[in-house]
C-alpha cells in the first residue's frame, strides 16, 4: 500500500469531513437554532464585552481606546479588592456551612429510620423556589433592629438588639445566613441523589464485616460521593463568586447611596460591577471587572479540581 503524503492525507480528511456533513445535514439543520441563539446571545456579548473592556465608554459618547488601562487600574483599585475579599469571605462563610449541613441532612434523610422522606425533601427544597428578592425582603424585616423577629427572640435570652444590616460587623454574617437558608435544600437534593445511587449491597457487606457507621461513612459513602461533592463545590464556587441579589437587597438595594452598606461590608464583586456600569456609567471599566472575575472563577474552580485530584480520599 502506497504511503500518502501530508497534503494527500489532509485532502482525504477534508473530503471525509464534507461527506459526513452532507450525510448528517438534516441533523445539523435541526440543532442549528441552538448554535444560532448561542452565537447571538452568548458569543457575541462575550466578544463585545472583551472589546468594550479595552475602551472607555459612558454609554452615550463615542468609545475611546485605552488598551489595557482598565485592567491596570483594577490592580490598584482598593474598592475592587475589598469587593473580591467580601466575595471570598461570603463563599467561605456561606458555602462551606451550606455544603456540610446539606451533606448531613442528606445522610439523615437517606437513612432507613426516617419516615416521611418526601415531606422533608419538599420542605428543605422549598426555599430555593422562592425569589431571592422576596427572600431578601422577608429577611430584611426579620433582621430589623427595633421590630425584627430575630432580635425579639434574642431578647428573651437577655441579648441587646443587634443592628444586623446596619453594622459592618454583622452585615456579612446576615448575608451568609440567608444564603445558607435558601441554598441548603437544593444542595441536599443533589447529595441525596448521589447517596441513593450507591449500591446498598456495599453497606450490607460492611455491616457483615463489623464496620461501624463512622467507618461506613468514611470508607464507603465519602469516596463514592466524591464526584458529586466535587461537582457541587464547583457549582458553589461559580454561584458564590456571582452572587448579587441577596447582598444588594440586604445592603440597601440598588437605590442606596452607599453601595454595599456600612463600610462596604456587603459590597461583593457583582454588586460593584453593577454600580460601576449602571450607576457610574463606566461600562468599559465594568467589563474589565467582569473578565477579571471570570478569570478568578476559573482559577478557583480548576484549583479545587486539581487539589481534589491530587488528594484521593482514604
Amino acid at each position: 500500500m502506497a504511503t500518502l503524503t501530508v497534503d494527500q492525507r489532509r485532502a482525504r480528511d477534508r473530503a471525509s469531513t464534507w461527506k459526513d456533513i452532507k450525510r448528517n445535514r438534516w441533523a445539523y439543520l435541526f440543532i442549528s437554532p441552538f448554535y444560532l441563539l448561542y452565537a447571538v446571545f452568548g458569543m457575541f456579548p462575550l466578544i463585545y464585552g472583551l472589546w468594550l473592556s479595552l475602551h472607555v465608554w459612558d454609554g452615550i459618547s463615542p468609545m475611546r481606546w485605552v488598551a489595557v488601562e482598565n485592567y491596570t487600574r483594577l490592580l490598584v483599585d482598593d474598592i475592587w479588592w475589598q469587593a473580591i475579599g467580601n466575595t471570598i469571605w461570603l463563599f467561605i462563610g456561606a458555602t462551606t456551612p451550606q455544603l456540610v449541613l446539606a451533606l448531613i441532612l442528606a445522610f439523615i434523610i437517606n437513612s432507613t429510620y426516617i419516615r416521611g422522606k418526601e415531606f422533608f425533601r419538599a420542605a428543605y427544597f422549598m426555599p430555593i423556589v422562592a425569589s431571592a428578592v422576596a427572600v431578601s425582603l422577608i429577611f430584611t424585616s426579620l433582621f430589623g433592629e427595633r421590630y425584627g423577629m430575630i432580635n425579639f427572640g434574642l431578647s428573651f435570652f437577655g441579648v441587646d438588639p443587634i443592628n444586623w444590616l446596619g453594622s459592618r460587623q454583622w452585615l456579612k454574617p446576615s448575608i451568609a445566613l440567608v444564603t445558607v437558608w435558601q441554598w441548603t435544600g437544593y444542595t441536599m437534593i443533589i447529595f441525596l441523589a448521589g447517596l441513593q445511587s450507591i449500591n446498598p449491597e456495599l453497606y450490607e457487606a460492611a455491616k457483615v464485616d463489623g464496620a461501624t457507621t463512622k467507618d461506613v461513612f468514611r470508607h464507603i459513602t465519602l469516596p463514592l460521593m466524591r464526584p458529586v461533592i466535587l461537582f457541587q463545590v464547583v457549582l458553589a464556587i461559580i454561584g458564590a463568586m456571582q452572587t448579587f441579589d441577596i447582598p444588594v437587597m440586604l445592603a440597601g438595594g440598588t437605590q442606596s447611596s452607599a453601595p454595599g452598606g456600612t463600610g462596604r461590608a456587603g459590597l461583593v464583586s457583582m454588586v460593584l460591577i453593577y454600580w460601576t456600569a449602571f450607576k457610574y456609567t463606566q461600562f468599559g471599566y465594568a467589563a474589565a471587572m467582569a473578565f477579571i472575575l471570570f478569570v478568578l472563577i476559573v482559577i478557583f474552580s480548576l484549583g479545587y479540581n486539581s487539589w481534589q485530584g491530587g488528594n484521593p480520599t482514604d
